[in-house]
């Protein structure tokens, strides 16, 4: 049968781009400025990703670089790894994937779902770490014949895919009256290519970056944060800083809240990522007035952030909610100030170290973490406790003077600062002490006995 009069596409790949863009009519409803978010999610595997996907299979394609039958090997945060997996699945590639442990275990079983193998790697560890996520792929790319990889951070047809077709679609959608474009930069190809395309269109336009809190790009470390899918450890070469006119550095905290905002208040289920976009692009335009226009990129759903952002229990105890009643943050304003409130020693500081910070402190629990304050979750890797710590030291006091990670213990048990006392006590049935969480962040370490005495009568304290 001829289908050539029909409205059908050839194949999964043709449904990529043309999405919409939604005013943010409700959320948005006491600015002078209109706020636009543009929808990638409505792409085929759900992001924005499905666009450079195609645009690095085409170009190494036509290069010579991947041949019929080969291996495609990308480090991604997911969303990249499920465009490339569609386009294999068109084509007839095999795909390897390598991710690390901070993904949602949606993004993981999705990959898997289009028939790719996926490697996880720890967060917590530097780029040139042989167990990161970049280095583990640079290894599988040598060991697997006829191996391809598109190296999203560094190869231009990914800016160049949004150059081509992203920017193009919001300025004809506008009509030319965008003002000022926001979104989050992960490999930078979004901001890059779709800043660049409107720059060349006006020259007044304002071209923002929304950046989590520790990301480069937003001067940070690039240590790890909670949202996925944007901000960097590093500076990639898809990263055009000269299109770039500000930058805003968004918290998880409010990156998530926003995600949650946007879900319930305008019917649109959106991802951290998006979340922190929108976050940024309302910042922007507090300050505008009704003949500016905002034009925010939301590049993912909320689907794959379901065991996590979306889930209460999960946001209650990386400390990002708070119940009814008397919860463990009412316990930790009781505590004595002087106290610093996280005391930690680092993998390779000494054992000896690690007791004399306990006995100065007086504290019988300390944790083990890689960083300086304020740390990460990801960057707590274990504790070490007083009874431990004497049980070693009385096999051989040559252990004093050795690297506290040759005889760190599993991390504590975790609860959120927003959570319910009678959580704790739980928990410390099982456990000597437990690590405090308060917006995705380590703040302090509970004991049995903190617990106690906050409990005791004299404080006035009950269940």
């Amino acid at each position: 049968m001829d289908l050539s009069d029909l409205h059908v596409a050839k194949t999964v790949l043709d449904l990529v781009g043309q999405t919409p863009l939604v005013h943010l009519s409700r959320v948005g409803a006491d600015l002078s400025c209109p706020v636009l978010v543009k929808l990638e999610t409505t792409n085929p595997g759900g992001s924005i990703k499905d666009r450079a996907a195609i645009a690095m299979i085409d170009a190494a394609e036509r290069d010579g670089l991947l041949e019929p039958g080969g291996t495609i090997i990308e480090p991604t945060s997911g969303n990249t790894g499920v465009g490339l997996a569609i386009v294999a699945a068109q084509r007839g590639y095999q795909c390897v994937f390598v991710m690390t442990d901070k993904v949602s275990e949606e993004k993981v079983s999705l990959l898997r779902a289009y028939g790719s193998e996926v490697v996880v790697c720890p967060v917590a560890v530097p780029p040139d770490d042989p167990q990161s996520y970049y280095s583990t792929a640079e290894r599988l790319m040598r060991e697997t014949p006829g191996a391809f990889q598109p190296n999203q951070y560094h190869n231009p047809a990914n800016p160049q895919a949004h150059y081509e077709t992203t920017g193009p679609e919001v300025w004809e959608q506008t009509k030319g009256r965008i003002t000022h474009f926001v979104a989050g930069a992960g490999t930078g190809g979004t901001i890059s290519g779709v800043g660049r395309y409107l720059k060349e269109q006006r020259t007044d336009i304002t071209i923002v970056v929304a950046d989590p809190e520790g990301s480069v790009y937003s001067g940070g470390s690039g240590r790890p944060y909670l949202v996925e899918g944007v901000g960097e450890d590093f500076w990639p070469d898809t990263y055009h800083a000269d299109v770039v006119d500000e930058t805003i550095a968004i918290s998880d905290a409010d990156s998530f809240a926003m995600a949650h905002r946007v879900t319930r208040e305008e019917g649109l289920l959106i991802g951290g990522s998006g979340g922190t976009a929108i976050a940024a692009a309302l910042q922007v335009a507090k300050d505008l007035t009704a003949d500016d226009l905002v034009v925010a990129i939301v590049p993912d759903s909320g689907r794959g952030y379901l065991s996590k952002v979306f889930d209460d229990a999960w946001m209650a105890t990386m400390g990002f909610s708070r119940v009814e009643g008397t919860v463990i943050g009412d316990l930790l304003a009781t505590r004595d100030d002087d106290l610093p409130e996280l005391i930690y020693v680092s993998p390779e500081d000494s054992v000896r170290d690690a007791a004399l910070l306990m006995r100065k402190y007086g504290v019988s629990q300390i944790a083990v973490a890689k960083g300086d304050m304020p740390l990460s979750a990801a960057e707590v890797v274990g504790s070490v406790s007083e009874l431990w710590l004497m049980n070693q030291t009385y096999r051989s006091d040559e252990i004093l003077d050795r690297p506290i990670e040759e005889v760190v213990q599993d991390p504590l048990p975790t609860i959120g600062a927003g959570e319910p006392i009678n959580r704790a006590v739980s928990l410390l049935e099982q456990a000597p002490a437990l690590l405090v969480l308060d917006g995705g962040r380590p703040r302090t370490i509970v004991s049995r006995t903190d617990l106690l005495g906050f409990l005791s009568p004299d404080a006035g304290n009950d269940l």
